[in-house]
């Protein structure tokens, strides 16, 4: 983790721009799989990370907005403890490292926030996400599980969101070693995979990478050959020569800053001709999004500039027709990229995703209503300290494709015949992280084989 000092500053930022009252932060207690003592791999929840520091479970921070002072509630471990884990630091131990001079046993933090409310005092907290935790606010707070995160304080989701938006120079520098080691995942993958195997095989493999650099995947791994399928978590499938692989796949560094990556590559050793067509095309979409990042400019508008590159590559291949700025403004493209062109990344892969998309990735501003559209997660002015993906693609998804035919839905943009042609074709998508900077923008981790001929060549070490 970062310096005592770079906690103690972030709380004080918060508390400036919070005022008065207290902000109550719980973090993640251990979740079970299927019984108490089997749980699941432990994950503390990053705003609590971010402001107190400290990766451990069963604690609630508090920032006390009025007088100044922080405290980290939560219990030592026994001798009965001990005996299954080993010796851990105490709480008081642990605050050092957080910055924090105030800890009391977790049972003093329900007396701490009554006495609060007692004296008028207003509580701050954010919505969460982990069932536990609403009780705990239910508990200390007299709020109906129901009716917590509705009455969670928009007011400091907004100031932790500006916070952690714009990346420190220390975040920005785990976030790279994430981006670097996520990229070899990548390539052992590249390097790997073979005709006969299982995607779960490949996925294997590149979990095996992260785990050897003492790190963890950011998002479950998406290894697979039916690519049109966006937030495919199945690995049963036997990979074949002929089919494209898409992997998605991020890894988590020990600071628990994030990458994420996409590539495709051929089960095989050479793309087929029809795979070079499409994959070209959503290369050129992807190179031009990159093109357009800079300061200034909002992410909507290089989301839909890139949409209409496809399209345009789209009807060059006989798949679309007509005015593309009118198809584009109809939403006709989504029938090939159905998702958004990126999102913040950095504690979180999607970063601060349970706060709200529409503060996170569009300040405020309401979000689209429309198909694909309503899927871009980030949308507002591009700044200097924002890192994020670019990640357009070109999907041929059967049932979107039988859907709207059936509806006779974008007869004068779509050739409906010509996709028939291509429902077992799959997807393809390419995926980085960058950083806007003052002037433009900044890769982070390294470049990844993306053109046709770098992807062969790797894909000759696999055989």
């Amino acid at each position: 983790m970062f310096s005592a000092s770079t906690y103690i500053e972030r709380r004080k930022k918060l508390r400036e721009k919070i005022k008065s009252g207290v902000i109550l932060m719980p973090g993640n207690d251990e979740s079970p799989m299927n019984y108490t003592d089997n749980t699941y791999h432990y994950r503390q929840d990053s705003t609590f990370l971010y402001f107190f520091g400290i990766d451990f479970p069963g604690l609630t921070g508090i920032i006390d907005a009025d007088s100044g002072k922080d405290y980290i509630f939560g219990n030592d471990y026994t001798i009965d403890d001990i005996v299954w884990m080993g010796v851990q630091p105490t709480i008081k131990e642990r605050c050092i490292q957080g910055g924090i001079e105030n800890s009391a046993p977790h049972g003093a933090c329900g007396e701490f926030i009554a006495d609060a409310i007692k004296k008028g005092r207003k509580i701050h907290y954010m919505p969460q996400y982990r069932a536990d935790n609403i009780i705990k606010l239910h508990q200390w707070l007299g709020i109906m599980p129901g009716d917590v995160n509705k009455n969670s304080s928009l007011e400091l989701v907004k100031a932790a969101v500006e916070q952690r938006n714009f990346k420190s120079t220390e975040e920005i520098e785990e976030i790279h070693k994430a981006a670097l080691l996520s990229a070899e995942m990548h390539l052992a993958a590249m390097r790997y995979a073979r005709p006969g195997m299982t995607e779960a095989n490949i996925m294997a493999k590149v979990y095996e990478v992260a785990l050897n650099a003492n790190g963890n995947i950011s998002f479950p791994i998406i290894a697979t050959k039916n690519g049109q399928t966006l937030h495919n978590h199945y690995y049963g499938n036997r990979i074949e020569e002929g089919q494209l692989f898409l992997l998605d796949a991020g890894a988590e560094v020990e600071s628990h800053y994030c990458g994420d990556l996409s590539s495709t590559f051929p089960v095989g050793r050479k793309f087929t001709e029809r795979q070079k067509e499409i994959y070209n095309a959503s290369l050129a979409a992807h190179e031009h999004a990159v093109s357009m990042l800079k300061p200034g400019v909002k992410f909507r508008d290089v989301h839909i500039s890139t949409c209409k590159v496809i399209a345009e590559r789209m009807k060059e291949m006989g798949f679309m027709k007509g005015n593309i700025d009118d198809a584009v403004e109809a939403g006709a493209h989504a029938m090939f990229f159905p998702c958004g062109l990126g999102h913040m990344m950095g504690l979180d892969v999607h970063d601060m995703e349970n706060l709200g998309e529409v503060y996170v990735g569009y300040e405020g501003e309401a979000k689209s209503t429309q198909f694909g559209l309503k899927s871009l997660r980030l949308g507002r002015e591009l700044k200097p300290g924002f890192v994020f993906t670019i990640e357009p693609g070109i999907y041929f998804i059967p049932d979107l494709i039988d859907k709207w035919r059936g509806e006779k839905k974008f007869l004068e943009f779509l050739n409906y015949d010509k996709l028939d042609e291509y429902k077992n074709f799959g997807g393809c998508r390419n995926e980085e992280d960058f950083l806007i900077t003052e002037t433009g923008a900044r890769l982070l981790g390294k470049y990844l084989p993306k053109t046709v001929e770098l992807i062969e060549a790797e894909r000759e070490k696999a055989f």
